[in-house]
C-alpha cells in the first residue's frame, strides 16, 4: 500500500511541524527523517517502538534519544497528516498536545 505524507499548514502559511523539525540538531533531524520514511513505507502497520496509538485516528511517532520527541499524526484515507510536534517532558502525552492535534486534524477533513 502506498502512503502519502503531508503536514499541517495554517491559512497564514505557517508549518508548525516543519518549523519544529528544522529547529532540532542535525542528528535528531536524521532520526526524524528516518522514522517518517518508515511511516511512509508501513503506514498504519507501524507500531511500537516507533509509533503508538493515542486515540481513535491519532498516533504519535516516537523519536527516542537524549530528548524524547513526538510527532502526532492521523490518517485520512491513504494520506498521513503530521499535525503536531513537541518535546516530551512527562510520562503521559500532554492533553493540550492531543487537543491541538485533534483540532488540526479535524480542520483538514
Amino acid at each position: 500500500m502506498e502512503w502519502k505524507i503531508l503536514e499541517f499548514g495554517t491559512l497564514g502559511g505557517e508549518r508548525p511541524v516543519a518549523e519544529f523539525i528544522k529547529s532540532q540538531p542535525a542528528q535528531v533531524i536524521a532520526k526524524i527523517v528516518h522514522l517518517i520514511d518508515l511511516l511512509e513505507i508501513h503506514g498504519n502497520l507501524l507500531s511500537m517502538p516507533h509509533a503508538k496509538k493515542l486515540q481513535i485516528n491519532l498516533y504519535e511517532l516516537r523519536i527516542r534519544g537524549q530528548q524524547e520527541i513526538r510527532i502526532v499524526y492521523g490518517f485520512v484515507g491513504k494520506t498521513i497528516y503530521l499535525v503536531s510536534a513537541f518535546k516530551k517532558q512527562k510520562q503521559k502525552t500532554p492533553k493540550k498536545e492531543i487537543e491541538t492535534a485533534k483540532t488540526r486534524l479535524a480542520n483538514l477533513t
